[in-house]
């Protein structure tokens, strides 16, 4: 009898066990982020998702201390301590041999601010004037025209001057092309485009609508825009801020706006429309000209609105400063947010966060969140707009802000991790550079291949 052929199927199966095994740890570590932050005096633990199994008898973590400036502490449970700020690399082995992740863990000063809750109102001015809608022009003879569409402008894309002018509001826009219209010769115009945000220039004739009676390109353009949110953190020491937790765009366009000019003042809510199923509510309020909260904006991102104050705003909850949870910090369960719901008066509700998400950094949805405090269910009916950038606090942290709600459940929604906002408003320092992320890059490639090998 030929045991080798006997043998060759156990094998086979063998192998094909084992691939199966491994194929989900590889799955979830080609997932991991690039680059972790600690904060000084927090420990050097990786909660990286896996079944506590996996991690515990399959994954190595090798950490190297590049930088002498770095001292580590040992505590009792072995789990080493960054005591300064600096950088390390951590190297993830599987089965203590194979490399599958490297990492940048960035260890930065404990960054402590005043979380908000205030009510906001937010009224930002556009570079140029954006446009949100294109229109065919006719004629006294009922000729249809559609220069600026022939002329390849599109939607979202910024006027920013006509014949040299800089243009700054939707009206003199208006005014502009109907004055220089009358000549008969073609605009020398300026644009930004919406996607690339390269500069462009063409050459536009107007035509002489007659149905307004003015010579028109056939666009429709909007200068600026306002709208009610909330803030989310204040630190006393640079006078800066950070709300809304996601980007303003336009309503029509969903291009977010390039500011120019912007500001952020007090707000007193005056009522609430309550929310429901396929219907979301919204605070109503009105804004304090010239009262309370000044400030301007200088940074429109994915994570929020950010600037400087003027002085510091009130926040009879809490006065003093509390630390910023990184993103490994924030864990499942119970938290509670921080919003107005009428006048000028911060109150505090109960939530959960039901689920973490590190990767959705790009769309600010760092958390899921569900409103458990029936109180707030009884007023709001759950998450309304208008609560954008409310803080959430989890054992004593900023964690984050609540940033969208689920159109069919209003109970439940987004939340941005507060790292991430303060990585936005320029706190922390940008370690990795475009070579190193090269690197990181080449190194999930070769996990990707290895994964796939795996797969009988």
């Amino acid at each position: 009898m030929d045991y080798r052929k006997n043998k060759t199927p156990v094998l086979l199966v063998a192998i094909a066990f084992l691939g199966l095994c491994l194929q989900l740890p590889f799955q979830m570590l080609n997932h991991l982020p690039i680059q972790q932050r600690v904060s000084v005096g927090d420990k050097l633990s990786f909660d990286i998702g896996l079944p506590k199994y996996v991690e515990q008898n399959l994954l190595e973590y090798s950490i190297k201390n590049n930088e002498k400036s770095i001292s580590m502490i040992k505590t009792e449970s072995l789990t080493p301590v960054a005591a300064t700020p600096g950088q390390l690399d951590v190297q993830v082995k599987l089965l203590g041999f194979i490399p599958v992740r490297h990492m940048t863990v960035s260890v930065v000063p404990e960054i402590r601010v005043i979380p908000g809750g205030q009510a906001v109102g937010v009224m930002v001015e556009s570079e140029g004037v954006m446009v949100v809608g294109r229109s065919a022009i006719v004629d006294e003879q009922g000729k249809r025209h559609n220069p600026a569409a022939e002329a390849g402008v599109q939607l979202g894309d910024t006027l920013l001057k006509i014949n040299d002018q800089i243009v700054e509001t939707e009206n003199q826009a208006q005014e502009l092309i109907n004055n220089m219209g009358k000549d008969g010769k073609a605009l020398g115009m300026e644009f930004k485009d919406r996607d690339s945000h390269k500069i462009y220039h063409t050459k536009i004739t107007p035509i002489y609508c007659k149905e307004t009676r003015r010579y028109r390109v056939g666009l429709f353009v909007r200068d600026s825009t306002a709208g009610v949110g909330t803030m989310t953190f204040y630190d006393p020491e640079s006078k800066s801020y950070g709300a809304l937790g996601h980007i303003i765009s336009d309503i029509d366009t969903c291009r977010p706006i390039n500011l120019s000019k912007g500001k952020v003042v007090g707000a007193q809510i005056e009522g609430i429309r309550m929310g429901k199923k396929g219907q979301p509510g919204e605070k109503m309020g009105v804004f304090q000209r010239g009262e309370g909260i000044v400030g301007n904006i200088t940074k429109n991102t994915n994570c929020g609105i950010f600037g400087k104050l003027d002085k510091a705003p009130e926040n009879t909850y809490m006065k003093d400063a509390i630390p910023v949870a990184m993103a490994n910090q924030v864990k499942e369960g119970p938290a509670e947010i921080y919003t107005v719901l009428q006048g000028n008066k911060i109150e505090k509700y109960s939530i959960t966060v039901e689920q973490i998400n590190l990767h959705g950094r790009a769309e600010g949805k760092g958390m899921i969140i569900q409103i458990t405090d029936q109180n707030l269910l009884k007023k709001t009916g759950g998450i309304i707009q208008g609560m954008s950038g409310s803080p959430i606090i989890q054992d004593g942290r900023l964690i984050g802000a609540v940033t969208h709600v689920f159109v069919n459940d209003p109970t439940r929604g987004y939340g941005v991790m507060a790292e991430w906002m303060l990585y936005d408003s320029g706190a922390f320092p940008k370690h990795v550079s475009e070579r190193k992320k090269a690197e990181f890059d080449a190194r999930r490639n070769v996990a990707c291949l290895i994964n796939q090998n795996l797969k009988f």
